[in-house]
């Protein structure tokens, strides 16, 4: 199915539920496989409802999609509910910011990935990336910068973020950190 056609299923199927005006609806996974401008659309479809009054239950591996539509988001694990409340209550809850090491070699990565390694929340080994979390201040960066890097060698630059439901997640579940490019 090409993606004009998957876009325009979804918003039939999204307009099927509609029907009668309900005022609870339930969407399973409504956007992957979606262009991006069908994606915004629907998006804003789903924000429109919730905002005319309509309880929407939205199930998705999508935590970014979840972190934008989501007024309250409940985190499953194994089909546990481990932790809920909006996206900024459960992000304060694991950290409310990330510090992410970038390293000039592999072997530097290698390197921080094992100082840091009960703490790590996001790992990019393309990007040569190590996240951990921080409550942002600078004592605490330069802490963080001190015992990850004794040498002054390991660490090429960093910066600090905001964590993401990604993090959550992963430190709520016990998972394995972001991999991602």
């Amino acid at each position: 199915m090409d993606t004009y056609s998957g876009g325009l299923r979804r918003r039939l199927d999204l307009a099927a539920g509609l029907v009668g005006h309900p005022s609870v609806i339930f969407l399973d996974e409504p956007t992957p496989g979606l262009d991006p401008q069908s994606r915004l659309t629907t998006w804003q479809a789903i924000a429109g409802l919730a905002a005319s009054g309509v309880t929407v239950f939205l199930t998705t591996q999508d935590l970014a999609e979840a972190d934008r539509l989501a007024g309250q988001i409940a985190v499953l694990n194994g089909g546990v509910v481990v932790a809920e409340g909006t996206a900024a209550e459960l992000k304060r809850r694991v950290a409310a910011q990330r510090l992410d090491l970038t390293c000039p070699t592999a072997g530097a990565f290698g390197q921080v990935s094992q100082i840091l390694a009960g703490r790590v929340m996001h790992l990019d080994p393309a990007a040569l990336t190590v996240g951990v979390a921080t409550d942002g201040s600078a004592a605490q960066v330069r802490a963080l910068l001190d015992e990850a890097d004794p040498g002054r060698d390991l660490i090429a630059s960093f910066a600090v973020r905001g964590a993401t439901l990604d993090d959550v997640f992963f430190t709520l579940t016990g998972g394995a950190p972001c991999l991602t490019r």
